[in-house]
């Protein structure tokens, strides 16, 4: 037997500032465990590996806003991250945090080794400084424009409109994030990494070597670093939150939060190999080992230029072989934003739809921003269930089932002689492992997850074209080589279909009553967290004819051998109702405008005014007579009001909130002795004094009892 072939798959470590988002799924997590699943179920020796990025100023500006300390932070967010990963079949073999005390040896291990070989450049030089509150600006810590694209809000470290990663000190017009102050410049030392001498490796190695298997988008922010020269780049920073500098005069420092996260894949890689016993240096250092990284595009400049140069200088190390990062995940046509709070959770996804992870990994993969950013859209979504899980793949499925029962007590029926249709069904079934193997080698997982629903497709073709439920009554014999056939079909879908809905699988593979026979179940398995892998109950059959690999839906001729019991039919998809998808609009809707009055700015106070200008103010209840919209205005509304000494002609920005006919007969409070006002050539001779409600629509400003027009309010 040839030996498995390794792959270390790492998965972008999220930042513990916050819980993890359907952007983050596309982007990383999904295509991620896809591409390890199908490993495992290749034979193929595999190291799953991610963990929480626990360190950098995200974390230390979330624990100052909450008012509690950075390590309370990560504590709260690591578990909720680590549960929701769990319940959602995310398979890694290994989950870490970089606060664990085997990263931070290792992390500092690479700093000392870069260190003692004369890696770094020492240098003592001017940085933004919060005179205020007496700290250095690193990172997120100071925003202004971007000396690129000009975006204002720029961070300290890197401008998300464009991409561009730089030092703070290059930003215009900088301000402290914590104070608002325009900072102060102040000498401080740091270490440095000359990317500029490892420019030309990065060129060669990337650029040449791999212009024909990377994607464009990676390739392309590459060539954009490397044309505009790479400078030397900070890897300590002034912070009190992080690993500290093991070195002479790094009193006070901590490592550069992008030098010390992507250690934390060999970090969680040694945690690993010591729980399951096993070496981990094969996995990082063994040029038979194939490393690939998935990121999302914002972080392609950290894998692909800084952490390779890192590993380059500390000379062991084997490169990744790719890097498929993924453009970004928009909903409801805006941007994913975490501070708006416009975003799907994932641990409050698994809430409000705890049986269906599956729908949402499709979902997911089939709108996959591979090549360009794509949205998200709760209607897409329900569609993608209600009209391809349910009607095409679970349609399938069922029927199988139902008329196994019905006809042969759920006993897979032996085949006859094969017709044509029949050859060519099976030809197909056998090629489709190739097919979908193929796209997913290439990091195509729309594309792949397409084919998988081809399987599907040809499943129920050929069901509809054989007719099994009319044959039945003319040719039995011949209905049993068609079930038989439909159920290898099954099978095939129960074992392919693993990588994409691996909880689909697990569930499918129980009622066939077969099971995965994959290295990983060899590797431990059971200890990772991953549960949709693991042997289901066998029946009485030979146990290795249906223990199924990858490979043996395009080697064997048959899945599953006549005489093989069933389970009854249960249906693996369930339709969303629109209820459930308004549940989920309204959620956004009252989220953006929660959000909207969080952040709304309070005016301040105007100036001093004396008792005598405020007894000025003739403030009387009146009546709504007549209301009509102002012509070419989106806002106006021109009303006649009875305010007890006169009726009135009164023009109010309410049209957006209320309707002419809804307001007539309306108790109003109108300020009546201001100034007649001419807008839009309408006088108004008076102002209709409103409200806002907590979810921020106008209200009347009415009393509380009814009372006649033109009486004062004082």
């Amino acid at each position: 037997m040839n030996t498995p072939k390794r792959y270390t798959i790492t998965a972008a470590l999220p930042y513990t500032n916050g819980p993890v988002h359907i952007g983050h799924l596309a982007g990383v997590y999904v295509p991620a465990d896809i591409y390890a699943r199908f490993q495992r179920l290749k034979g193929n020796d595999v190291a799953y590996i991610s963990g929480s990025d626990e360190h950098g100023v995200p974390i230390t500006i979330k624990a100052k806003k909450e008012g509690i300390t950075p390590q309370q932070v990560v504590d709260k967010y690591h578990g909720i991250i680590k549960k929701s990963f769990k319940e959602f079949g995310i398979s890694f073999d290994n989950y870490s945090r970089t606060s664990a005390k085997v990263h931070h040896d290792t992390a500092s291990g690479f700093f000392k080794k870069l260190y003692e070989d004369g890696k770094f450049i020492e240098e003592t030089n001017q940085q933004l400084y919060d005179e205020q509150a007496n700290q250095f600006l690193a990172d997120r810590f100071v925003v202004g424009t971007c000396p690129k694209c000009g975006n204002e809000e720029s961070y300290g470290d890197q401008c998300e409109n464009c991409g561009t990663s730089h030092n703070a000190v290059d930003l215009i017009n900088p301000k402290s994030a914590i104070t608002g102050n325009v900072p102060t410049l102040k000498e401080t030392k740091h270490w440095y990494l000359p990317l500029d001498q490892y420019q030309e490796w990065l060129k060669e190695w990337i650029l040449e070597g791999h212009k024909n298997d990377w994607k464009p988008n990676v390739l392309g922010q590459v060539k954009s670093w490397t044309d505009d020269g790479l400078r030397p780049r900070a890897i300590t920073r002034d912070l009190d939150w992080g690993i500290p500098v093991p070195a002479k005069g790094g009193e006070g420092k901590v490592l550069y939060v992008w030098f010390d996260a992507p250690i934390g894949y060999i970090s969680s890689t040694k945690e690993w190999a010591k729980r399951e016993g096993k070496e981990w240096e094969p996995y990082w250092k063994d040029q038979d080992t194939k490393l690939v990284h998935f990121i999302g595009k914002d972080n392609i400049v950290f894998h692909c230029i800084i952490f390779p140069a890192v590993l380059k200088a500390e000379g062991s190390y084997i490169l990744p072989e790719n890097v498929p990062a993924n453009e970004f995940l928009n909903l409801e046509g805006n941007k994913i934003s975490t501070s708006k709070n416009w975003a799907v959770w994932l641990h409050e996804y698994l809430e409000d739809f705890p049986d269906k992870q599956d729908v949402l990994r499709y979902a997911l993969t089939a709108n996959a921003p591979e090549t360009k950013d794509n949205d998200f859209t709760w209607k897409d979504f329900q569609a993608r269930n209600n009209n391809e899980l349910v009607a095409i793949f679970g349609n399938f499925i069922n029927r199988v089932l139902v008329l196994t029962h019905k006809y042969y007590d759920g006993q897979v029926p032996p085949s006859g002689k094969l017709s044509d249709a029949d050859e060519d069904t099976l030809m197909l079934l056998k090629k489709y492992p190739q097919i979908i193997s193929k796209s997913i080698e290439r990091y195509r997982f729309r594309e792949a997850l397409m084919e998988l629903m081809n399987l599907a497709r040809l499943g129920n073709k050929y069901l509809a074209d054989e007719e099994p439920w009319k044959q039945i009554k003319t040719d039995p014999e011949r209905v049993k080589t068609i079930m038989n056939i439909a159920l290898q079909i099954a099978t095939g879908l129960s074992v392919l279909c693993e990588p994409f809905l691996p909880f689909t699988s697990k569930k499918l593979k129980s009622i066939l009553n077969v099971s995965s026979s994959n290295f990983s179940e060899k590797n431990s398995i059971e200890n990772s967290w991953n549960s949709s892998v693991i042997p289901t109950e066998k029946g009485t059959n030979d146990e290795e004819s249906l223990a199924l690999t990858w490979n043996d839906v395009s080697t064997k001729n048959t899945l599953l051998p006549s005489g093989h019991q069933i389970g009854k039919a249960e249906l693996l998809f369930a339709k969303i109702e629109d209820d459930e998808i308004q549940q989920q609009l309204d959620k956004l809707q009252a989220s953006k405008k929660a959000n909207e009055l969080a952040n709304k700015v309070t005016e301040p106070q105007k100036e001093t005014i004396e008792f005598d200008d405020f007894t000025k103010l003739d403030i009387r209840v009146g009546t709504i007579l007549e209301a009509i919209k102002v012509p070419k205005t989106k806002k106006l509304l021109q009303l006649k009001v009875d305010v007890g000494i006169d009726t009135r002609t009164i023009v109010s920005g309410i049209s957006e909130s209320f309707s002419p006919d809804d307001i007539i007969g309306q108790k109003v409070t109108v300020l009546v002795n201001l100034a007649p006002r001419k807008l839009r050539g309408v006088e108004s001779q008076g102002m209709i004094l409103m409200t806002e409600t907590p979810e921020g629509k106008l209200a009347f400003v009415e009393p509380e009892q009814e009372v006649s027009n033109g009486r004062q309010i004082n």
